[in-house]
């Protein structure tokens, strides 16, 4: 039960974090173009692969820990069904260009925060 109700906090967390990221990139860079999904997406994948390279790496962190960190929060905090419905609204609004830039950087462009993230921790930690 404790586990479930870390998860709940962390989600919540997340979630609030998400909010306040998409508002900050609507205002600062208009609606035009779903920066905000973008955003969360990609700062969740450089987070997921810092906190994966360092949970494996440094002995210590409980489960519960873990879960409130990667399934809570981030969990809250990343969006991939936001990520599926932008496109197709783009898709939907004849915006063929941009929809194909958005699911190609938001997929290549996660892949590589991850991939910099586990680097990153992993470089620090030998």
């Amino acid at each position: 039960m404790k586990t479930l109700l870390l998860i709940a906090l962390g989600g919540a967390l997340g979630s609030a974090a998400r909010h306040g990221v998409n508002q900050l990139c609507l205002k600062l860079l208009g609606p035009d173009f779903p920066w905000g999904t973008l955003s969360v997406n990609l700062i969740g994948s450089l987070l997921i692969g810092i906190l994966a390279g360092y949970f494996a790496h440094i002995a210590g962190w409980s489960q519960d820990i873990r879960s409130f960190c990667v399934v809570g929060f981030l969990g809250g905090f990343t969006t991939f069904s936001a990520f599926a419905l932008d496109g197709v609204l783009l898709w939907e609004r004849g915006a063929f260009g941009q929809m194909i830039a958005y699911v190609t950087a938001s997929v290549l462009l996660s892949l590589l925060a991850t991939g910099g993230g586990l680097f990153l921790v992993r470089s620090l930690s030998s």
